[in-house]
């Protein structure tokens, strides 16, 4: 669920890239600002705006935004991310001739040279990138006639060499002019200039210049005299961009006493490419330490692509371990770092501070949800904790119940609980409700500690019932027996207290959908469409929890009550069967052909099989 507006009032007056979202996820603007709250605000009030800017505002579901040091280091990122993307609103920087990059293909028996603009995890060596197309074309035609590399891209053997050759821009290696060595030495030479190894490269020529000179080789020295003059001229240098070499995982971490947020920056090619964030929980007890040693062997441990390096703010213990894991698998070495100093410092510390801001910020959503519905349902306490419960059974056989927990605001799946009903032996809804609720309360009230927690956590403040009014005057029952059941126990107790609890009923349509949330007087309380949404994923889920329940219950009763009543069925048998066809059901559609392929079933032996599940 998410609000604009409240979202714009968390936004820092902090430099930053936002990135702005549709309906269906799809990033269609990234922007920078020198402070994101004052400039993402600004596309949602009513100032003069484009009718670009207007339409790409009218398709905002949602935003979110990375927190930098300067607008410069937000510049960088808003380009690594609109190349990434390319969002449909960033008209001006969807070029791609803003980010050409120079491929030598290191791998091929004589490599060549071009202008990509594709970066990929191919052995290649990558420079850029490059400011203009045309800068690097020039750089390309530099190397081709200096150098004279090859430039058919795809390369074989010919009956004649082709006009590059004669025209002394190529060696002509399709003839077998030039050996696999020469040519690498030509390859290595310019590798060296787009890694701006530039004394390295004139310093060889001149030595080359003299020995060609010596050797009264005039015309050789002629040329490289060229080529040295012109690389002399060449002032741009490129850091190289080998894929395999400076791919980076910045991770930070945040941690309030409730949870623990874990932040990880993408660097390739030195620049940051995205982010992932994680949540974790009841990690009190953990220092940061030990939080990320174990995080990065359940993140890194099954990904074949692993980074060069992982950014941490701190030393693990089983850092060589690790190591030597990853290293494993990625067949080349990785490494932990801990940047003490630097800019990679720096991006760690980036990390950690956009980690805290995410968990901040969704302890104030989870707030928001909290307060919402406190105000949807007009109770005085904020429902913190909502325990719901649906009844799942078949004509009165194999009743069972299904509880589920939202804890401030968010569905908790681990904490949800199955019932078996005990006292009801035919199908009435309402009084099994009354059963494990009442069962439940029971249960809080035996082991009942000072701070009210127990087997199952801490007394629901609101309980939704799968269900109309029928099913909320239960639950009130069950409520109301067990404060009785406290006063005779002590008549000094304050039930009113421990066990104010509000009920509610969801109640839902012909097609078996939620429809709405009732109170005790059969009103419709008033949803947000979000809100809704929150409310029925909560009722799919407890009735997900009962009706899975219920058939666990319902095959294992009749897996028992009907193989092991046919004779000539024993366990290795049920065992055999079930392991083949996967249960009842499926061996009741299996063909008596299919079941004699079990060892030590004859067809005789199949045939009741059939039978006796057909009759069920």
């Amino acid at each position: 669920m998410f609000d604009i507006e409240e979202q714009l009032k968390k936004l820092p007056g902090k430099p930053g890239v936002y990135i702005m979202h549709d309906k269906d996820d799809k990033i269609i603007y990234v922007g920078k600002a020198i402070s994101l709250k004052n400039r993402v605000r600004q596309y949602f009030r009513k100032t003069n705006k484009t009718k670009r800017i207007e339409n790409m505002v009218s398709l905002i579901d949602h935003f979110e935004y990375i927190v930098t040091d300067n607008e410069a280091e937000a510049l960088i990122l808003e380009c690594n991310l609109i190349k990434k993307n390319m969002p449909k609103f960033n008209v001006l920087l969807k070029d791609g001739k803003t980010y050409p990059y120079i491929k030598v293909n290191v791998k091929a028996d004589y490599p060549d040279i071009y202008i990509t603009r594709r970066i990929l995890n191919d052995g290649a060596k990558y420079f850029g990138p490059y400011a203009s197309a045309g800068s690097a074309k020039e750089m390309i035609d530099f190397i081709k006639t200096k150098f004279k590399i090859r430039q058919c891209r795809n390369f074989k053997y010919k009956d004649r060499p082709c006009l590059n050759y004669h025209i002394k821009k190529c060696m002509g290696p399709c003839m077998g002019y030039v050996s696999k060595e020469e040519y690498r030495e030509q390859i290595n030479e310019v590798i060296d200039l787009l890694e701006g190894k530039t004394d390295k490269v004139l310093k060889q020529l001149v030595k080359d210049i003299q020995k060609a000179a010596e050797n009264m080789q005039y015309e050789k020295a002629a040329y490289l005299r060229d080529k040295k003059i012109a690389i002399e001229r060449i002032t741009e240098k490129q850091k190289v961009s080998n894929i395999s070499e400076n791919d980076i995982d910045v991770v930070g971490i945040a941690r309030n006493d409730k949870q623990v947020c874990i932040e990880i920056f993408f660097v390739r090619k030195s620049k940051m490419i995205g982010r992932e964030h994680y949540f974790l929980n009841n990690l009190n007890d953990e220092s940061d330490s030990e939080i990320l040693s174990n995080f990065i062997k359940q993140y890194y441990m099954d990904r074949p692509m692993q980074p060069n390096k992982i950014m941490i703010k701190e030393e693990i213990e089983d850092k060589e371990l690790i190591e030597k894991c990853l290293t494993s698998i990625a067949e080349r070495k990785v490494e932990i770092k801990t940047p003490k100093k630097g800019e990679k410092l720096r991006l760690v510390e980036m990390a950690e501070n956009n980690a805290k801001i995410t968990l901040d910020n969704k302890e104030k959503d989870k707030n928001a949800v909290v307060f919402q519905l406190k105000e949807i349902l007009g109770i005085d306490n904020l429902p913190r904790k909502i325990e719901c419960y649906d009844i799942s059974n078949i004509s009165g056989q194999f009743i069972v119940a299904g509880m589920c927990v939202m804890q401030d605001g968010v569905i908790k799946k681990n904490l949800s609980r199955k019932f078996k009903i005990k006292t009801v032996l035919s199908q009435d809804d309402p009084r099994c409700m009354k059963e494990v609720i009442t069962r439940r309360l029971r249960h809080s009230i035996d082991v009942l500690n000072k701070d009210g927690s127990t087997g199952f956590g801490k007394l629901p403040d609101v309980i939704f019932v799968d269900g109309g009014i029928t099913q909320i005057r239960a639950a009130q029952e069950a409520i109301q027996d067990v404060k009785n059941e406290l006063l005779q126990e002590d008549e000094s107790i304050n039930t009113n207290e421990i066990l104010n609890i509000q009920i509610f009923g969801m109640v839902k349509d012909n097609k078996h959908t939620t429809r709405a949330l009732i109170n005790d007087q059969r009103e419709e309380l008033p949803l947000s469409e979000d809100m809704m949404n929150l409310i029925t994923r909560f009722q799919d889920t407890v009735h997900d929890v009962a009706i899975g329940y219920h058939k666990k219950l319902r095959d294992k009763s009749i897996t028992k009550s009907v193989l092991d009543e046919i004779n000539g069925i024993g366990s290795v048998k049920k065992n055999e069967l079930l392991k083949k066809f996967g249960s009842v059901e499926q061996i009741a559609k299996a063909s008596i052909e299919e079941i004699s392929e079990i060892k030590g079933i004859n067809e005789e032996l199949a045939k009741k099989i059939k039978e006796k599940l057909n009759d069920m």
